[in-house]
């Protein structure tokens, strides 16, 4: 369609929803929106209207809503010269699952890579949020990039956990439906998913045969859409572990660093201001979450947007962990918008029951706090999944912002008007099962853009196996024998819930990527996971970062720099 053309119906389309308030103009590949509103909720609805389904057209919002300040990004108040002048072949901006992932595949080849994040550890957004699910596909059509992504990166997991010792489980997924009268609907729809978009697991089991192997499930299902090849994984947890073995292999991550500015200079990146001194990369990767859009328009480059979605999820207790053995929803045929759903439940890699999340439309990319309400609906819809779930097993609960497109897909690829630049942005859900398959991708890019200027060699030292933190409440009893009797550290329990011992935690701190606060333990090994939530450790975990760093205890951060858990000189911390 021409430009004119796309131009007045979108309009046409605007006007008879909100009149006068917004317009579209058509810019090549680009469809801008601009105006003024009062509700966040109408923005994206108004951007969403305007999506036109081919492939490179996005949308981007440039609605200012009333009344309201945006808020700032969160920074570190760190400021020093540690980077200045650092020259990486590649700079990656983001620390999460994407970042860690194409960090990882990088150092394949003799690159100099250097990864920054502007939060006190890895994974601590949308990478640290969501339910860890490795998704098997069957909710994504062909034509798409998550679809594409998605079939590949799930078959790579069993290697890629086992190369990075992570634990990761192929517990399938079942989603019940209660109408019988929709059977066939649904068997022409795994048919499609099968043998079209190739996601060959899909089947179709009946009520007797799903209440045989879940007989905790809605006794009222009369079928199921079943994939065994959907798992689960720790997600902080495998994004750690990528980024532990690019290091291992020779990349760099630095931590508490933001990107402040760029100077672009014949359409290229020249420099990157930080907090922590100023950066001259060959190539910029853009994998920052939330805030991709922002490093975007940085960079000269924006054209597409992002519009936040919160999600929430509660943890329950272990004791659980029987009701429901994999991942497990309701499924009902309705008109409602694709983002209110109450996601479903979850066998976690660590045997906890989490559910979850739910989708509410956010302009807030760092509002991490939890409404009783969102637990709530959560509830209410997954109750229809088994009854059997209650509020009161829940332990913890989290809140999570995905960094969506209104195209509801991925961007990856170069820069249109700046040429040493690669995006990966948009990257929510399947993202954590995507994130094998785009990094290759995603390297192989910045490869070939190298070779352009200068040599790259394949990097035969490259070491893909990581090893783990030994689990010692999970190791053969001889074998923990030997290994506390090698370290008796190994025999201090320091986390009564989780059974970590002190020589866990210290192998943390020693870790390629140590990050000494609360959380940063927390993430690594488990202390504080159990039902009392860090009652009980979290005083001798702060002790052991004390002694081991040799900083006073109130010193000691839970997360980041203002996460300050204990204030003045404390004495008698046992």
């Amino acid at each position: 369609m021409k430009k004119e053309a796309l131009e007045e119906k979108l309009n046409h389309k605007l006007r008879k929803r909100f009149g006068d308030s917004v317009r579209v103009s058509v810019e090549g590949r680009i469809i801008r929106v601009s105006g003024h509103m009062s509700r966040w909720e109408d923005i994206v609805e108004a951007c969403s209207m305007c999506v036109v389904k081919q492939p490179g057209v996005h949308v981007v919002n440039d609605v200012v809503l009333d009344g309201v300040q945006m808020p700032s990004m969160r920074v570190p108040s760190l400021r020093d010269e540690e980077l200045e002048g650092a020259k990486p072949d590649v700079l990656i901006i983001g620390g999460g699952i994407s970042g860690c992932s194409i960090a990882r595949e990088l150092m394949k080849w003799k690159l100099g890579v250097l990864l920054v994040d502007k939060e006190a550890d890895l994974a601590v957004q949308a990478s640290g949020r969501n339910d860890g699910e490795v998704h098997p596909g069957v909710d994504l059509g062909r034509g798409t990039l998550k679809q594409k992504y998605v079939v590949r990166g799930n078959r790579m997991f069993d290697q890629v956990c086992e190369d990075l010792d992570v634990p990761f489980q192929r517990c399938g997924q079942y989603v019940g439906f209660t109408d019988k009268i929709v059977y066939p609907f649904i068997w022409l729809y795994a048919w499609q998913r099968k043998h079209i978009c190739k996601v060959t697991d899909t089947q179709i089991l009946s009520g007797k045969e799903l209440h045989r192997r879940e007989p905790n499930l809605n006794p009222e299902f009369q079928f199921a859409l079943y994939n065994p090849s959907a798992g689960c994984v720790c997600p902080y947890g495998l994004t750690i572990a990528y980024g532990e073995n690019a290091v291992s292999n020779g990349a760099k991550v630095s931590l508490n660093t933001v990107v402040l500015g760029m100077k672009v200079s014949k359409r290229r990146i020249q420099s990157v201001k930080t907090n922590r001194g100023t950066i001259y990369p060959k190539l910029v990767i853009n994998a920052a979450g939330v805030f991709a859009e922002d490093v975007a328009e940085m960079a000269g480059d924006r054209f597409f947007s992002i519009h936040p979605r919160k999600g929430t999820n509660s943890i329950l207790d272990k004791k659980t962990g029987s009701l429901v053995k994999g991942i497990s929803s309701i499924k009902k045929l309705t008109h409602n918008a694709a983002h209110t759903k109450g996601g479903g439940i979850v066998h976690t890699a660590h045997d906890n029951l989490l559910v979850g999340p739910n989708a509410i439309e956010t302009y807030e990319k760092e509002n991490f706090a939890t409404e009783q309400s969102s637990i709530d609906a959560v509830f209410e819809k997954q109750k229809m999944t088994s009854e059997k779930l209650s509020k009161k097993d829940i332990i913890t609960y989290f809140t999570g912002v995905r960094p969506a497109t209104f195209e509801e897909d991925f961007v990856i690829e170069k820069g249109r008007k700046t040429k040493n630049l690669i995006h990966c942005a948009g990257i929510q859900s399947p993202g954590l099962t995507t994130a094998p398959a785009v990094a290759v991708d995603v390297a192989e890019m910045a490869v070939h853009e190298l070779k352009q200027s200068q040599k790259v060699e394949v990097n035969r030292e490259f070491q893909p196996k990581r090893k783990g933190i030994p689990q010692v409440k999970n190791l053969p009893e001889e074998e923990r024998d030997r290994l506390i009797q090698e370290n008796p550290d190994y025999g201090v329990i320091v986390c009564r819930c989780e059974e970590i011992s002190k020589g866990e935690i210290l192998d943390a701190l020693n870790s390629p990527i140590p990050v000494a606060t609360v959380d940063g333990i927390k993430k690594r090994v488990r202390p504080g996971m159990g039902r009392c939530q860090g009652g009980f450790c979290m005083p001798l975990v702060t002790r052991i970062i004390s002694e081991h760093q040799n900083i006073p205890v109130e010193q000691v951060r839970k997360s980041g720099e203002n996460s300050i858990i204990c204030y003045g000189k404390t004495k008698g911390v046992q």
